[in-house]
């Protein structure tokens, strides 16, 4: 069965959308963090079409802490940078339709995950554009063909998609679904 991994940092203050604390405060981006992670992974996994997993971290989380949506699997995200806990995950669903997207995504509906569950199914990889230059989903049925895929990302710049691109063998296994807005500050989330 397909797969949508939810990357989400546990609901902690001052832990969580520090871009986004700096404009509004940390409480404020606090409630906005965990009520959209709760709200995306809800929606998401009410849909039979897939299996959720929520990737937490920090790892000691992952089986305690109320604030996690019930009735979904938890994994830990583990060690490394953002591109090395990515391709962990990814790699734990390997032969299986899979997607992963960030837990700052208001705007996710289910019909965005089944085209691009759809587009994984014809191969290669998929792409789901942010309006910064970064990217809100990314999906493969095999991550292990593409293990350079997040070889030096400027993660959390404009330049995230263009880098993680560049690392692509051949264009043409490149799919991509609609572009959305990740909350990583006031003005995304004024747009959101």
């Amino acid at each position: 069965m397909a797969r949508v991994i939810v990357f989400a940092r546990a609901p902690q203050l001052g832990r969580v959308k520090r871009r986004l604390a700096h404009d509004i405060g940390a409480s404020a981006a606090l409630r906005f963090h965990d009520t959209t992670m709760r709200e995306v992974t809800r929606r998401l996994a009410a849909d039979r079409r897939w299996r959720v997993t929520l990737a937490v971290t920090p790892d000691c989380l992952v089986r305690r802490g109320r604030w996690w949506p019930r009735n979904v699997e938890r994994i830990a995200q583990g060690s490394g940078d953002l591109g090395s806990r990515m391709m962990r995950a990814l790699r734990r669903y390997r032969g299986t339709p899979a997607v992963l997207i960030g837990s700052d995504i208001p705007d996710v509906t289910p019909r965005h995950i089944a085209d691009a569950l759809c587009a994984v199914r014809s191969g290669g990889l998929v792409f789901g554009p942010a309006t910064d230059g970064g990217y809100w989903l990314i999906g493969a049925r095999n991550i292990d063909r593409h293990y350079r895929l997040f070889r030096g990302v400027r993660w959390s710049t404009r330049h995230a998609l263009a880098d993680t691109l560049a690392n692509v063998a051949r264009a043409k296994q490149i799919k991509y679904v609609a572009q959305l807005s990740d909350v990583d500050d006031a003005a995304a989330l004024r747009r959101s």
